[in-house]
């Protein structure tokens, strides 16, 4: 019998797949567990689609990640921090500080986890650190922490 695979099921098929599998395995366990349905042609119409669509998502995402990329690429972030003695900031700044920094300067919002910063900010300067946009699409930017 050939069914669809609904879930992974360990050493028979992974989500999504057609295979032809026993009818007894099919009937007894894979179907009525929800783990699989019958490859009737519905069912294959719907699974294309479903297919299709998800393509659909994962292009739409890489073209606003590609777009957010080219909107930060060679842009200088710019930082204010109010500094102790000895030109140590309060506390440090974070991917999060650089993330709002992006949305206010450039109109890109990014996560906060996809910021890789290359050290920790804990004075003035400049810094540099990385944004993975998505898989393979990532930009380098600089950091300068100010005086405010």
């Amino acid at each position: 019998m050939k069914v669809i695979y609904l879930q992974d099921v360990k050493g028979s098929g992974k989500k999504g797949e057609v295979k032809n599998v026993a009818d007894g395995f099919a009937r007894n366990m894979l179907i009525p567990k929800g783990l699989a349905v019958e490859a009737t042609p519905a069912n294959l119409s719907k699974l294309e689609g479903q297919q299709s669509s998800a393509q659909h998502k994962i292009d739409t995402e890489k073209k606003a990640a590609s777009e957010a990329a080219a909107a930060v690429k060679d842009k200088k972030v710019i930082i204010k921090a109010k500094a102790g003695s000895n030109d140590r900031l309060f506390g440090s700044v974070t991917a999060a500080h650089v993330a709002d920094a992006l949305n206010e300067q450039f109109g890109v919002k990014v996560d906060k986890k996809k910021i890789s910063l290359s050290s920790d900010i804990k004075n003035f300067g400049t810094y540099s650190a990385v944004i993975k946009f998505y898989t393979g699409i990532s930009e380098k930017i600089d950091i300068e922490v100010v005086e405010g």
